[in-house]
């Protein structure tokens, strides 16, 4: 079939090199100039098994009530007189319970291990160069709280076959001396050696280039206005391409569009509860490299990651749900310059970090979609929230057995499929 992929951030690129590895024709249509340009471009380069702790859990509630008044808090609810925000804020309340806190672990972890397999396969097959790094993650607590609260979705991990282990402040500088300056503030740890961090940027333009070498057609700068279809078929894609209307069309439809797949799939009458939740980061050349971290670190208590990209430092976190704007929020961007030069102060020059704000497509149960949509011809890879580098290679493989007819090796409950 020729398959049209919508977008091409890390999740669309790792679809269109599936789908072509599956035999299809491939065309991907993307409004920017170049692959990977919106919320793969500076993301916080973790592949994460281990942050599967969705953000809906029994603590988030109280949380998210301490926050509203901290400007710099790490999860920051704006209300807006925007409907689907409600929604989207609703549905993340009733996911806020013990049982479907833990389900929805086992969906991100069972995704997560079979992602990263299928990244360390395609990286041997094709010898990419990301600044990748194969030392772990450590998730390391200054908070004695958020350290005893992280035990039980361990423990759950650890049944799944994700292997966090639990280590203590004095094991966690030995695994990572970055973390001396702040040994005595360290509640605890937990290690997970088989995960792995890189360029998500990177990554996913030397992937294109693969893709278009193996025949995928990447048609950049075209906007997506909207649907042609009967009854339950998509029959063209409408677009906007250097001022000029068109339509595209194809066998079979691929909607990738990270945040912006909800307000196109609404003009077909789908539903998805995906709303932006506006991340950031920085990025930060290193200073002293003995003093800088090499083992990809998390700050549970201030929901910071921390990855080592060759000479640079990038660490990302915090999360803003206040509509589509992608206007940089400068309290929250010294807020992670801050509470890093505080962790690691002779690391990096902190004064030269360069602030990236991307909008992070999530779900309330940060369960993404995959699968089929009640067209027979359109499919659903979107709504990975933080999680779209970590799980771009398995939800890839994933949809391309769905579109060719075969049931996805991984345990996962897919949009559209007979459970």
């Amino acid at each position: 079939m020729h398959i049209l992929v919508m977008g091409a951030g890390v999740v669309g690129v790792t679809s269109a090199w599936f789908l072509k590895q599956a035999g299809h024709d491939v065309t991907v249509i993307d409004r920017q100039n170049q692959a990977g340009a919106e919320t793969s471009y500076a993301n916080g380069g973790q592949i994460s098994v281990s942050h599967a702790e969705p953000w809906a859990n029994p603590s988030a509630p109280l949380k998210m009530l301490k926050w509203l008044s901290q400007p710099d808090a790490p999860l920051l609810f704006k209300f807006r007189m925007d409907p689907a925000q409600w929604r989207w804020g609703l549905a993340f309340l009733r996911e806020c319970t013990s049982a479907k806190a833990a389900y929805n672990i086992r969906q991100i972890v069972s995704l997560g291990t079979y992602s990263r397999g299928q990244l360390q396969a395609l990286r041997r097959e094709l010898g990419i160069d990301y600044d990748q790094m194969e030392k772990g993650i450590l998730h390391f607590y200054t908070s004695e709280k958020e350290f005893e609260g992280a035990m039980e979705p361990t423990r759950i991990m650890r049944e799944l076959g994700c292997d966090r282990q639990v280590i203590d402040a004095a094991k966690a500088v030995e695994l990572e001396p970055a973390l001396k300056p702040v040994r005595d503030r360290i509640a605890g740890a937990t290690y997970t050696a088989d995960d792995e961090s890189g360029d998500a940027l990177k990554f996913t333009q030397a992937l294109a280039k693969k893709a278009e070498d193996a025949g995928v057609q990447f048609v950049y700068g075209t906007e997506i206005l909207g649907f042609e279809r009967t009854r339950d078929t998509i029959t063209g894609v409408q677009t906007l391409r250097a001022g000029r209307h068109g339509t595209m069309r194809a066998d079979g439809y691929v909607l990738s569009l990270g945040s912006f797949s909800a307000p196109l799939a609404r003009t077909l009458g789908l539903f998805l509860n995906i709303y932006p939740a506006k991340g950031y980061s920085i990025t930060v050349p290193v200073k002293d490299p003995d003093a800088a971290f090499n083992v990809s670190l998390t700050d549970d208590e201030y929901k910071l990651v921390y990855s080592r990209l060759g000479d640079r430092m990038r660490v990302a976190g915090t999360a803003e749900l206040s509509g589509y704007t992608r206007t940089l929020n400068r309290v929250r961007c010294q807020a992670i310059v801050r509470r890093t030069a505080e962790i690691m102060p002779e690391a990096g020059y902190w004064d030269q970090a360069q602030f990236w704000t991307g909008l992070r497509p999530a779900t309330p149960s940060n369960v993404p979609y995959i699968g089929k949509s009640h067209y027979r011809n359109l499919y659903l890879n979107t709504g990975h929230g933080t999680l779209g580098w970590t799980h771009s290679c398995g939800s890839a493989a994933a949809l391309a057995d769905i579109v060719s007819g075969r049931r996805p090796q991984v345990d996962f409950a897919f949009t559209g499929l007979d459970q």
